[in-house]
């Protein structure tokens, strides 16, 4: 039980040490390091030491220069990298025949699985049904989109970065 409660605790104290740091653009977190990344000695097991030197090289991969501290430079440069990773990830999984290209077909068959999607917000925010959505519906929807979810950090009431 201790060394569940020792792991845990350790888990929790890297992750919200580098929370705001590691958050991707969509402010999600990344998944939680593996065994052997918290496994700085690589001696099998996990220690207080250990769980603090993987935190500290977590935030040195932030900052750059070494200061003790993370700028915005240095931060907009491993939000981006990390965005960059992403996106040559995506691009592979989308290049299927590995020729370094993607065909117009294979991107608009990419952005039409989410055409359903548009296609019923779009019934949803016509409210006079005329198969379109004028200004008045649009603000409307959003706002009934802004009450069911509530707000989120840093914004109004009304949502959608919308004050």
């Amino acid at each position: 039980m201790k060394k569940t409660l020792l792991i845990v605790s350790a888990l929790v104290a890297l992750n919200g040490a580098a929370t705001v740091a590691l958050a991707d653009g969509r402010g999600a977190m990344r998944a939680a390091p593996d065994f052997a990344t918290l496994d700085t000695n690589g001696d099998g097991v996990l220690t207080e030491s250990d769980i603090t030197e993987a935190r500290e090289a977590r935030f040195a991969e932030l900052d750059t220069d070494g200061d003790g501290s993370v700028s915005e430079a240095e931060y907009v440069a491993r939000a981006t990298a990390m965005a960059a990773e992403r996106a040559a990830e995506a691009f592979a999984r989308l290049d299927a025949d590995g020729d370094g290209t993607l065909s117009r077909d294979v991107l608009e068959a990419r952005g039409q699985r989410g055409g359903d999607m548009v296609t019923r917000l779009i019934g949803r925010a016509d409210a006079d049904e005329d198969g379109a959505v004028s200004e008045e519906e649009f603000t409307a929807f959003l706002d009934q989109m802004s009450e069911r979810r509530g707000p989120r950090q840093g914004e109004g009431r009304r949502g959608f970065g919308r004050h």
